[in-house]
């Protein structure tokens, strides 16, 4: 049985451990706390996809808080926001290409018979599945709003 994304997570954690790497130590710390904070949270224990939703979160935050380093003029800050984002998506599974995603988004129109800006949901509850943690969820809602003439 192959290991699941959180023993991955772990593993990786110890092999920081024990390489004395403490920025990525540090980094995959606050990830396996993430994981840790959710499953206490909700009394469960957590699968691959929802390990998927957590590491997109994280990578979205660290992607917003870059943003505001670099305006502020705080390079060491954004440095470090640079690397999460990197490690975190060492994690993710690979990125769909643009074609890729314009035939998923293109097959859901199509299975889920949307027409309008009101079979959104429709469109996305039929694609997050497909995409979780491939592709800016953000950036395919607005790919699919231009899509459903919104």
């Amino acid at each position: 049985m192959a290991e699941s994304l959180k023993e991955h997570i772990q593993q990786q954690m110890i092999e920081a451990m024990r390489a004395k790497d403490k920025q990525r130590l540090g980094a995959i710390r606050l990830i396996m706390a993430a994981i840790k904070q959710k499953e206490v949270d909700d009394r469960i224990m957590l699968e691959d996809d929802h390990v998927l939703v957590i590491l997109e979160k994280m990578r979205k935050q660290r992607k917003d808080s870059l943003t505001q380093y670099l305006e502020a003029g705080r390079q060491e800050l954004a440095d470090q926001e640079s690397y999460e984002i990197e490690l975190i998506q060492t994690f993710l599974p690979t990125p769909l290409t643009q074609e890729a995603l314009t035939q998923l988004i293109d097959d859901a129109i199509k299975q889920t018979g949307a027409e309008g800006m009101r079979d959104m949901g429709k469109v996305m509850g039929q694609l997050k599945p497909k995409i979780q943690g491939r592709a800016d969820m953000s950036d395919v809602s607005k790919f699919i709003k231009e899509r459903l003439g919104g």
